[in-house]
Formats: structure tokens, sequence, C-alpha cells
């Protein structure tokens, strides 16, 4: 899978999930979410991981879990569609 890399700190500026998400434009609206967090740092990552058992979330639950200004830790999320996996958003140490 071809890939880029990129500070999560952009200038002053973190970039998030959600901002990522909705940069993914009509392409991420039909896709299904697995999120997997390896260093739980809110109280909305346990609720992520448990929607993304079994079949997973479609992207606009996934939106809602990840405003305002989450900021993960050693997280990936994994984007379905229906032929496999489409894209993964990896953050690490809330630095890439």
């Amino acid at each position: 899978m071809k890939g880029i890399t990129f500070r999560a700190w952009q200038g002053g500026h973190y970039v998030t999930l959600a901002e990522l998400l909705v940069r993914l434009g009509s392409f991420g609206l039909g896709l299904t979410w697995r999120v997997e967090v390896d260093e739980v740092v809110d109280p909305r990552v346990p609720e992520m991981e448990r929607r993304s058992e079994g079949a997973g979330m479609d992207t606009l639950t996934l939106l809602s879990l990840t405003t305002p200004f989450l900021q993960l830790i050693d997280a990936e999320a994994r984007g379905f569609a229906e032929d496999g996996l489409a894209v993964v958003l990896t953050e690490v140490d809330s630095s890439l």
C-alpha cells in the first residue's frame, strides 16, 4: 500500500483525525471503519473501539467520535470499502 507521512503539528495547528476524515471527501463517506488505539487518553476512545467491533462503523459515526480536537496516541483507523481495505490512517505519539 502506498502512503504519505507528515507531522501532526503543522505550525501551531494539530491535524486531527476528524480533519483527515473530512479531507477524504466523498471517497471517505462510503467506508466502514475499524479503529485500534494502544494508549487511551480520552473517554471517547473506548466507545470508538466498541463500535469498531464486528462490522465496524460508518464514517459519520467515526467523525462524531473524533471531534472536537481528539488526539490519539499509537492509533490506527482502517477504512474498508466493499472490495477490502481502502485506507489506513495512523497516529504515532501525537507527532506523526
